[in-house]
């Protein structure tokens, strides 16, 4: 019997002829948790963007154990982030030893190179060869038996060189080895080289105005002309007033008794709202093991804070938390109103703009025709996808009938799509009326809760009768 696949149903052969298609909605929600930063460090591969993830063995690839102090940024990345694209903006001096004809040269230069060492000692078993172990911070990480300097191979710290015999020492220290300097161009080959690559946050953990520009025009550029939706994290930069950058005003203190200051908070902060889905607010989110913030405001310093778009720590039993998860937006338009200030919305607006974009590049550019079963066929993956936010509450209000239109545009290739969305934002404020009431209270009744003038406000109104205790009693006694 015949078969195969049908285009028409011009078959001669009797068979059965079977396409197999994907149901449609192929795009789901993106994956979050992806945050980048660039920094100063003493080992790793410079100007290259690494990608760490939760949990990996860092020492190899960084030179030190995610517990090290000189890992401290690091470690709060990974508070909250589940990748990390990071980018060592310096190249340093790599740390050399010479012993004999042997020449030992740290794989990367940086201050770490100085705490290796090279062993060589006589092979125990075979005294005709040595067994070269390369030791850091006295604890080995590689171990060679070879006859001569020619056998030795490179390794995850050092890179051997020279000919000849070995001859046996009892450690040799790598020396020289030094961090360098960072110039504002290793930030510009940091920008150039990361934006091949895919994340939500960036965090710039510097006070340089300049540099703070430079990161500013980078995201406005990618946001606006690259259709790329991602955030920056900066510290004390409200005049940005963009929805695409968060300027946190303060630090934190850690219960170790650690300070992080305002520029190193910027990557918690950076990966918390990575790492944040579009249905969560980090309004009083609580930053990970801190216990303080490094600097507290009065009422009316939080109050002209929050209006002036900054993102504030302040403390709360025992912990530091943030007040409310906002962006430096201010200038609000008829376009962009008090709302896109919120970043849950703006996670939720972004999401839905990336989404869509992966989506189209994915699945529909150049493979779907522009006609009325191709755009139909589009408009169900739109409103697929929208349903499923508005099942995990990112949206509300959406109808799948009606808030999704997918017209033929004005060249035979484009098409204009129009989505109606309505994000839903979290409960932050609210306003409370409570009456004296004269009658019982009634679990029906007696309160409703009502949406309040700002996304994230309610408005409640209770009717209550207090009981209050026995303190007056008037008696009248008869006397039969």
């Amino acid at each position: 019997m015949a078969g195969g696949t049908w285009v028409t149903q011009n078959k001669v052969r009797p068979g059965i002829y079977i396409n197999f298609v994907n149901r449609a909605q192929l795009g789901t929600v993106g994956e979050r948790g992806v945050m980048t930063m660039a920094l100063s460090l003493s080992w790793g591969a410079p100007k290259t963007v690494i990608t760490l993830n939760a949990g990996d063995d860092l020492k190899d690839v960084l030179g030190y154990d995610i517990t090290a102090p000189q890992m401290l940024l690091i470690r709060e990345a990974f508070k909250r982030a589940q990748t990390v694209r990071l980018f060592r903006l310096n190249t340093g001096t790599k740390a050399t030893a010479t012993h004999g004809s042997l020449t030992a040269t740290a794989k990367y230069g940086g201050l770490r190179g100085n705490d290796i060492k090279i062993v060589v000692q006589t092979n125990i078993d075979d005294s005709a060869k040595f067994d070269v172990k390369t030791l850091v911070s006295d604890v080995e990480v590689d171990l060679q038996t070879v006859a001569n300097i020619a056998g030795l191979t490179s390794n995850a710290w050092v890179d051997f060189s020279g000919t000849g015999t070995l001859t046996t020492t009892a450690g040799v220290p790598l020396t020289n080895g030094a961090d360098g300097s960072v110039a504002n161009q290793d930030h510009s080959d940091y920008l150039a080289a990361i934006e091949l690559h895919e994340f939500q946050t960036m965090a710039l953990p510097a006070t340089d105005s300049t540099l703070k520009s430079v990161y500013i025009s980078f995201v406005k550029r990618l946001r606006e002309d690259e259709g790329r939706k991602i955030q920056l994290v900066v510290e004390n930069y409200p005049a940005a007033d963009y929805e695409g950058v968060i300027s946190v005003k303060n630090g934190v203190k850690l219960a170790d008794g650690t300070t992080i200051p305002a520029a190193q908070a910027t990557v918690w902060v950076a990966a918390a709202t990575a790492g944040a889905e579009m249905n969560e607010s980090l309004t009083y989110a609580a930053y990970n093991d801190a216990v303080d913030v490094d600097t507290r405001y009065s009422n009316s310093q939080i109050e002209a804070a929050l209006k002036a778009g900054e993102f504030v720590f302040i403390p709360n039993n025992g912990r530091a938390v943030v007040e409310q998860d906002i962006n430096t937006l201010t200038g609000f338009t008829p376009e962009k109103g008090k709302a896109f200030s919120k970043n849950r919305v703006i996670r939720v607006l972004d999401g839905i703009a990336n989404d869509f974009k992966r989506i189209f590049e994915s699945f529909y550019i150049g493979k779907v025709n522009n006609n009325a079963d191709g755009r139909n066929l589009f408009k169900k993956e739109c409103t697929g996808y929208l349903a499923t936010l508005q099942g995990v509450n990112a949206i509300q209000n959406f109808d799948v009938q009606t808030d999704v239109t997918v017209l033929p545009g004005n060249d035979t290739d484009a098409i204009v799509v129009n989505a109606a969305v309505q994000p839903v934002d979290s409960i932050e404020k609210v306003y409370m009326t409570v009456i004296n009431a004269i009658q019982n209270f009634d679990v029906q009744t007696d309160v409703t809760v009502l949406p309040g003038n700002d996304t994230d406000a309610i408005v409640v109104n209770a009717a209550v009768q207090p009981v209050d205790s026995i303190e007056k009693v008037y008696m009248t006694v008869e006397v039969n």
